[in-house]
C-alpha cells in the first residue's frame, strides 16, 4: 500500500519488453515512476501500491490484453488510451517512457483521455478466430496466384473459370510439368489443401460460437451478407450498444469522409480509413455481391451524378446502417419495407 491515502491515477507506457509505471495524485503530483520487466505478478504487485481501486491507463499498443486482464484482476479501473488521439506525444522536444506514462495519467486526472473500447475477453477470443481465418484465406489466395504464375512461366494455359474447382484441379494434376516447375506447383497444392482444411475448421468453430447470437443470425437476411461476412461484422463491432446512432458506426469503420475545418476554410476529402478494415472490406464486398433494392436504386443515382467510386461507399454505409440496426434490435425492419 502507499502512504497516499487518496485517488491515484496510474499511466503505464507499455513495451514488448519493458514497461513504465507512474503513479499521481489526484492534483498530478507524481509519487513514483517504476520500469518493470513485463509479467502479470509484477504489474500487479505494483498496482498494489497505488491503493484500491486506482484508475490506471495504458494505451491501445502491441500486445495489450494480458495487462488489462492482470489490472482488472488487481482490482484496477482499466481505461485504454487511443493511439491516434495522443499521437502528440511524439512531437516533443524531449519524449521517454516516463514523460509518456506521466502524460497519459495527467489527460486520464484531467478528464481528456481519447478512450478506446476494452472489448471482454469472449469478443476478443472470436476476433482471434475471425482475423486468423482471414489471415489464412489471404495466405491462400497468395498461394493460388503462385501457381499461375509458374503456369504462365511454363506457357500453360488451363481454360477454366476456377483454376482450383474440381474438374480444372484434375487437370491441373495431369497438366505436364518439367523440372522446378512440376516441384513447385506440387508443394503449392499441398499448401492450398492444408489451408483449406484449416479454414474449413475455423468457420465450424466461428459458426458454433454465434450459433445463439440473435443478431448474427438477424444480419443474414440482408442480401450479399453470408455467415462468413455476418462474422466479420459481430466480432469486429462487438457490443454494437456502444454507438449512439449508424453514424457513429460508419465514422468508426472508415467510411466517412475527412473534415477540415479552419476560419472560413472547410474541406472534405476522401474518407478516413481508420477503423477496423475487415468490417470496411466486408461491408463494401457484400454491396457488390447484391444488395436491398433501395440501396441499388440509390447507388444508381448517386453514380450517375459522383461516380461509381463515391457511390459504392455511399451504399457501404447505407448497408452498414442496415447492419448496426439488425445487431441493435435483432431484425431489420427495413426488409420488411423494401421487400413490401
Amino acid at each position: 500500500m502507499s502512504e497516499y491515502d487518496g485517488k491515484q491515477f496510474v499511466g503505464i507506457d507499455l513495451h514488448r519488453q519493458r514497461s513504465v509505471i507512474v503513479r499521481q495524485t489526484d492534483t498530478g503530483e507524481q509519487l513514483a515512476a517504476v520500469r518493470i520487466v513485463n509479467d502479470p505478478v509484477a504489474l500487479g504487485l505494483q498496482i498494489e501500491k497505488a491503493g484500491s481501486n486506482p484508475e490506471v491507463v495504458l494505451e491501445a499498443t502491441y500486445g495489450w490484453y494480458w495487462a488489462v486482464d492482470a489490472l482488472e484482476a488487481a482490482g484496477a479501473t482499466v481505461h485504454l488510451a487511443h493511439p491516434l488521439g495522443v499521437k502528440g506525444f511524439r512531437y516533443r522536444r524531449v519524449k521517454n517512457d516516463v514523460r509518456d506514462a506521466g502524460d497519459l495519467a495527467d489527460l486520464l486526472r484531467m478528464n481528456r483521455l481519447p478512450e478506446a473500447w476494452i472489448a471482454p475477453c469472449g469478443t476478443r477470443e472470436l476476433r482471434e478466430l475471425v482475423r486468423y481465418r482471414a489471415k489464412l484465406v489471404a495466405l491462400r489466395s497468395g498461394l493460388k496466384a503462385q501457381v499461375h504464375s509458374v503456369l504462365a512461366k511454363a506457357g500453360v494455359l488451363i481454360v477454366a473459370t476456377d483454376l482450383f474447382g474440381v474438374d480444372a484441379r484434375k487437370r491441373l494434376e495431369r497438366t505436364p510439368l518439367s523440372g522446378a516447375y512440376a516441384q513447385r506447383v506440387s508443394s503449392l497444392l499441398h499448401l492450398i489443401d492444408i489451408l483449406d482444411a484449416e479454414e474449413v475448421n475455423l468457420a465450424g468453430r466461428i459458426a458454433a460460437e454465434l450459433r445463439h447470437d440473435g443478431g448474427y443470425r438477424a444480419i443474414q437476411a440482408l442480401p450479399g451478407v453470408g455467415p462468413t461476412l455476418a462474422a466479420i461484422f459481430v466480432a469486429e463491432i462487438g457490443d454494437v450498444h456502444r454507438f449512439a446512432d449508424p453514424g457513429r458506426l460508419c465514422s468508426w469503420a472508415g467510411l466517412t469522409p475527412r473534415h477540415y475545418e479552419s476560419d472560413t476554410v472547410v474541406r472534405r476529402g476522401h474518407i478516413t480509413k481508420q477503423g477496423s478494415k475487415l468490417v470496411r472490406w466486408a461491408t463494401v464486398e457484400a454491396i457488390q455481391r447484391k444488395t436491398t433494392g433501395k440501396i441499388t436504386a440509390d447507388r444508381e443515382r448517386i453514380a450517375e451524378r459522383r461516380g461509381k467510386n463515391i457511390a459504392k461507399i455511399a451504399a457501404a454505409r447505407k448497408l452498414l446502417t442496415l447492419v448496426y440496426y439488425g445487431l441493435r434490435d435483432g431484425h431489420i425492419r427495413a426488409l420488411a419495407k423494401d421487400a413490401a
